[in-house]
């Protein structure tokens, strides 16, 4: 029997107008940064009234919101997927870059220069806790902190981690560590500061992470 859509026609056209006024709002940061960005030149470019594209995002703010909340949950599902195939800490070093090299602007929303004025509600950082939870469960992976601890322990503790509590310290660390200097190196490459230097940003991104493995313990 075939399935029908819930939504009605109206509710339908409401969801194409806010996917559309998103598209236009990544042209905008793209061309000129997020901070630049402007419902009432998107409304222009839409041939609509500024008051009724406020009809389907009421400030400037709510549209930066639902574009950093949709870029965080496409980074956790990529990580997430990463991680259910088998993917160790290296295999989500390498997820995360190709994520960000797919749509660098999506990267450098989340990642980037914060937008002035912006304050991000309490649900981002929900989202960007699951990020980090999957990385611990990665670096606990690799040793845990006390060899006479069972590792399903450590698994709980950086678990409730994310969740505000403490993480074991070492898997915290190691976390902390791959995460800083990964970006590092990826917020430099898609910002563009490798240009004409003479080498793979992907040869160097694939050193790094080298010597965190290296250095993990």
């Amino acid at each position: 029997m075939a399935t029908t859509d819930a939504k009605t026609p109206r509710e339908r056209y409401r969801a194409q107008v806010r996917t559309e006024i998103k598209e236009r709002a990544w042209e905008q940061i793209a061309a000129a940064g997020a901070s630049a960005l402007s419902l009432n030149a998107i409304a222009k470019q839409m041939g609509m009234s500024g008051p009724a594209l406020y009809r389907y995002f009421a400030s400037r703010d709510e549209l930066i919101t639902e574009l950093i909340r949709e870029a965080y949950r496409s980074l956790a599902e990529s990580l997430r997927t990463a991680s259910a195939t088998g993917a160790d800490l290296a295999g989500l070093a390498h997820a995360l870059r190709s994520w960000a090299l797919e749509d660098p602007q999506r990267y450098l929303l989340i990642y980037g220069t914060p937008v002035p004025g912006y304050h991000a509600p309490d649900d981002i950082t929900g989202i960007s806790s699951e990020i980090m939870a999957t990385l611990l469960d990665a670096c606990t992976a690799l040793a845990p902190d006390d060899p006479a601890t069972p590792f399903s322990t450590h698994l709980e503790d950086h678990r409730a981690w994310a969740e505000g509590h403490p993480a074991p310290p070492a898997a915290l660390h190691r976390a902390l560590t791959f995460w800083t200097r990964l970006h590092g190196v990826l917020s430099l490459e898609l910002a563009g500061h490798f240009t004409n230097m003479g080498f793979d940003p992907a040869l160097f991104f694939a050193a790094e992470l080298d010597d965190l493995l290296a250095h993990r313990a």
